[in-house]
């Protein structure tokens, strides 16, 4: 194997300017580096990084648990996080806990087991065992898109989407057009985004004036078939909801699947808004009235304030929560090309 003394003879320069450029620990001349990289090219020279994590206690990886990484939602976060990591030189070790809180335990001790510098997680509704064994391990952790601390000052970093202000704006676009049945299908009980959306729910119904009627919301756990369940049991229901409000994407595909099965129309009979926008959303017919999260943007964020940890490990955790927009089509009930959202 070649090795960076190799390195540093064919580029006519020192070890120390070698281990310079491939660990950015000093700033090097662009001419001075052009020549390292093109020596370790032509010599097929490959960095021992694990020789480097004795000497610095840091394997420069990071550990990322989020649950259904087939979901868009989670995949567009991953991209999100990946990108981050592949900027900075951190290489990334993925685990899916499926929201399962001793799976989400056995994940992250394996992670941890593999010595990731730092772990960034969506944890699960059930989250206590994780945080003991966080806490006892003293691993520096980003928890992602669901928040364990409500705290001004929470126990650590948190990164999320706002889920209140765009599900009340979505309930006070569709009193604006004239319902007053309006149901939502939330997810899983326990998580802090089942409860943002349902605050949203209930302040976007005071502000238009509409009673907080429990039958119509419903429970779908996050999950296609729940939410296609707990659809047929709202329509099923004396007092049919006019509107629903699906609160992710996947249950956005159980309410249609149900709504279809029912024979009902879109909006005519029935109009379906969604929590979460995805890539084929413009393509149903009607095209698909959505919240789109900054999913990448989270991913992102998550990674740089991991590192601000690492690097900085004293400093005050905090809880960063980005805005999400709505993107109006027609499923909602708006005729296409409508400019702007009444209400």
């Amino acid at each position: 194997m070649r090795t960076m003394a190799d390195v540093a003879r064919h580029a006519g320069v020192s070890v120390a300017t070698v281990s310079h450029v491939l660990n950015a620990t000093r700033p090097v001349r662009p001419a001075t580096r052009d020549a390292v990289l093109r020596a370790i090219d032509e010599l097929g020279y490959i960095h021992n990084t694990l020789a480097r994590s004795l000497v610095t206690s840091r394997t420069h990886s990071v550990g990322l648990a989020v649950s259904a990484i087939s979901n868009p939602y989670f995949t567009e976060i991953l991209q999100g996080v990946e990108a981050e990591a592949l900027a900075t030189g951190y290489g990334l070790l993925i685990a899916d806990p499926h929201d399962d809180p001793g799976h989400e335990l056995s994940v992250v001790r394996m992670l941890h087991e593999r010595r990731v510098d730092g772990v960034i997680i969506a944890p699960s509704a059930e989250p206590s065992a994780l945080l003991a064994y966080l806490d006892r391990a003293d691993i520096p952790a980003v928890f992602l898109d669901r928040l364990v601390d409500e705290a001004e000052e929470p126990a650590y970093d948190q990164v999320c989407a706002d889920g209140v202000a765009p599900v009340r704006e979505l309930v006070g676009h569709l009193a604006a057009l004239g319902h007053r049945r309006i149901a939502l299908v939330a997810g899983l009980a326990g998580l802090s985004t089942t409860t943002e959306r349902v605050d949203g729910y209930r302040q976007g119904l005071d502000a238009a004036g509409l009673p907080f009627d429990p039958a119509l919301l419903a429970h779908g756990h996050s999950a296609s078939e729940g939410a296609r369940h707990a659809t047929e049991r709202l329509l099923a229901s004396p007092g049919r909801p006019t509107a629903v409000i699906a609160a992710n994407n996947a249950m956005t595909i159980g309410a249609l699947q149900a709504l279809r099965d029912a024979e009902l129309r879109i909006p005519e009979d029935v109009a379906l808004v969604s929590f979460d926008d995805f890539e084929w959303a413009d393509l149903f017919s009607p095209s698909l009235t959505a919240v789109r999260q900054p999913s990448r943007d989270l991913g992102g964020l998550a990674l740089r304030l991991l590192l601000e940890r690492l690097d900085t490990p004293g400093r005050p955790t905090r809880t960063v929560r980005l805005p999400c927009t709505l993107v109006h089509r027609t499923s909602c009930g708006c005729p296409p090309g409508a400019a702007g959202l009444p209400g």
